[in-house]
């Protein structure tokens, strides 16, 4: 019986803390000067998003490889002496 109690108690405490959680996110205000910030603040980050889908995709950059070693061909070699 303790435990489940101990359950119901975390759980409403989960659920306690997630409401109070989102009650503090949206504030109401009737400043014209707020509202007008607000509205150009959301234009601003529309374009930039617009601007990013619209720019071509920028090539990945590799990795610099080391450079590869060849074997000397020893028959080739001494054929050729």
């Amino acid at each position: 019986m303790k435990k489940v109690s101990l359950a119901i108690l975390v759980s409403l405490s989960a659920v306690t803390g997630a409401a109070y959680a989102q009650d503090n996110g949206v504030m109401m205000s009737t400043d014209p000067a707020k509202a007008a910030d607000v509205e150009q603040r959301a234009q601003d980050l529309q374009n930039r998003q617009q601007a990013m889908e619209s720019a071509p995709a920028m090539p990945m950059k590799h990795h610099k490889m080391a450079p590869h070693h060849h074997k000397k061909a020893a028959k080739a070699d001494a054929a050729s002496s």
